[in-house]
């Protein structure tokens, strides 16, 4: 699977450096980018590859065109296909194309018998008029740099870094203030209308959640089969969002440091609060000095953060490499750190990066705050993060102070989220989700009137497609046949 799509993602990266330089002819009206046809070619083996026009502004169709990547894994039994099945992984920022070029593992064998599975780089990422900021090496020093300001000297260097990293946006990408979510979301029906389809049957994980509830906003006819695993609130401002995911990870970090501590070689030691400790120590240690690689990068605070974070999404393939790095670190070395840490960010053993994600995910979520706290709210804020999550929260207190900075924020149009009525649609949260707390879940729930919550008793990003047959057998005949259970559904690991 990992194979595959990193192969892909090369090819994507060679399409996108010989056709970056021209742009689309817009379209002069809705109903031609509705209408157009869509040319399929043969790609990658078993897959057809294609591209949609959309517009960049919906207000002002003369402004121009982005060209979307697509790619369709076809339904195996024609004569029996049900639709389409759009999927989108998350982010914002990871590519939807690549994610469908896995098809064979992200559904079941009856469901690639029944759908095409269709795959799109949202606007800005990928292959899809792509948001470009830094180079590489600035990619790799903004990863390594100190994730909190701990002092005014810091702060203000803070604010500097943000200015420079939206300067470098602007000017190496157009149209900065076009690649919003909202926008997305009507790109999407663009995409269903093209694909023929009468309703949109979608499957969204995570930050794929938020794009799907934006499309039911705004076509709620449109609705069909809808599976949000990973569910977003999608009401939530920028503070509340935080301290969630603040607490989310801490949350995960204590249910792996409980496993660690059971087994033989676990470097932490003692009870949970003095592993919990240690994991202080070893952050705070970093921040003055280190850790070292076999590579000569320096492993830094910034970098052994990233390296917890991106092994708590994965419970079974991450615990086991976060296991080994906090025993790595009492010899000095933060290689798994730093693996986990690539691993997470998309960086190659050459130092370059697999996608545009990390610049795209920035820009995105910027453009889909709903308001900007003021730069002493963010100060004065910090003391309920560390109460509510004293590891995680100090980290993501200043998370989205950087959007400030972003030029003609406040032009960008926004969604307002109320009750949703649609056809009925499933909902997933996992119990220990570390992204995506459980409680978003639930307020999903709530938005959507006709939804049924799936609960999946866990550790770990989502829930569908991770080994739970409960789960999955409630998915997979809901987008055969529409039928979902009769009541909330509670599915042990």
């Amino acid at each position: 699977m990992i194979l595959k799509k990193i192969a892909l993602i090369l090819a994507s990266l060679l399409l996108l450096t010989s056709c970056a330089a021209t742009e689309p002819e817009p379209l002069d009206s809705l109903s031609q980018y509705e209408t157009q046809e869509l040319k399929w070619r043969d790609c990658y083996g078993n897959y057809q590859c294609s591209s949609l026009l959309v517009p960049i502004n919906y207000s002002d169709l003369s402004v121009g065109a982005f060209s979307l990547a697509l790619l369709r894994y076809q339904a195996l039994d024609q004569d029996r296909r049900i639709g389409s099945l759009v999927v989108n992984p998350g982010g914002p920022g990871s590519s939807g194309v690549d994610y469908a070029y896995n098809a064979e593992y992200i559904v079941s064998p009856e469901i690639l018998e029944r759908f095409d599975i269709v795959g799109f780089d949202p606007r800005g990422v990928g292959q899809s008029a792509a948001i470009k900021c830094l180079s590489d090496a600035e990619t790799d020093a903004s990863f390594a740099a100190d994730p909190k300001p701990d002092d005014e000297a810091e702060f203000a260097l803070f604010i500097s870094d943000a200015r420079d990293y939206f300067a470098k946006c602007t000017e190496k990408t157009k149209y900065l203030t076009g690649y919003s979510t909202f926008n997305s979301a009507r790109d999407l029906e663009i995409l269903r209308a093209v694909l023929g389809d009468e309703k949109l049957n979608f499957l969204g994980k995570s930050y794929g959640t938020y794009l799907g509830t934006l499309y039911a906003e705004l076509f709620p006819e449109k609705v069909g089969r809808f599976v949000l695993d990973g569910a977003v609130d999608p009401n939530s401002d920028n503070r509340e969002a935080m301290i969630g995911q603040a607490v989310g990870f801490e949350s995960a970090l204590n249910a792996f440091i409980s496993n660690c501590l059971k087994r033989n070689n676990c470097a932490l030691t003692g009870d949970l609060t003095n592993a919990r400790n240690q994991v202080l120590d070893l952050l705070a240690k970093t921040a003055i000095t280190p850790l070292e690689s076999k590579s000569g990068r320096k492993v830094t605070e910034g970098l052994v953060l990233l390296g917890i974070a991106s092994a708590l999404y994965d419970s079974d393939s991450g615990w086991p490499v976060l296991r080994d790095a906090f025993l790595e670190s009492t010899l000095g070395s933060g290689e798994s750190f730093l693996k986990l840490a690539d691993q997470y960010a998309g960086r190659q053993e050459n130092g370059s990066y697999l996608s545009n994600e990390n610049d795209a995910l920035q820009v995105i979520d910027c453009l889909d705050q709903k308001t900007l706290e003021t730069v002493s709210s963010f100060k004065n804020g910090t003391k309920v993060f560390l109460e509510k999550a004293p590891i995680f929260g100090p980290y993501l207190a200043y998370a989205g102070l950087a959007c400030r900075y972003l030029p003609n924020l406040n032009s960008v149009e926004k969604a307002e989220v109320k009750k949703l009525e649609t056809s009925p649609i499933l909902i997933i949260g996992t119990t220990r989700d570390p992204a995506t707390p459980y409680k978003w879940a639930k307020s999903l729930t709530k938005i959507f009137t006709g939804s049924i919550l799936l609960t999946l008793d866990g550790d770990g990003h989502t829930g569908h497609g991770r080994g739970s047959t409960c789960i999955d057998s409630v998915v997979d005949r809901y987008l055969l046949t529409g039928s979902t259970p009769k009541s909330e559904l509670f599915c042990a690991e």
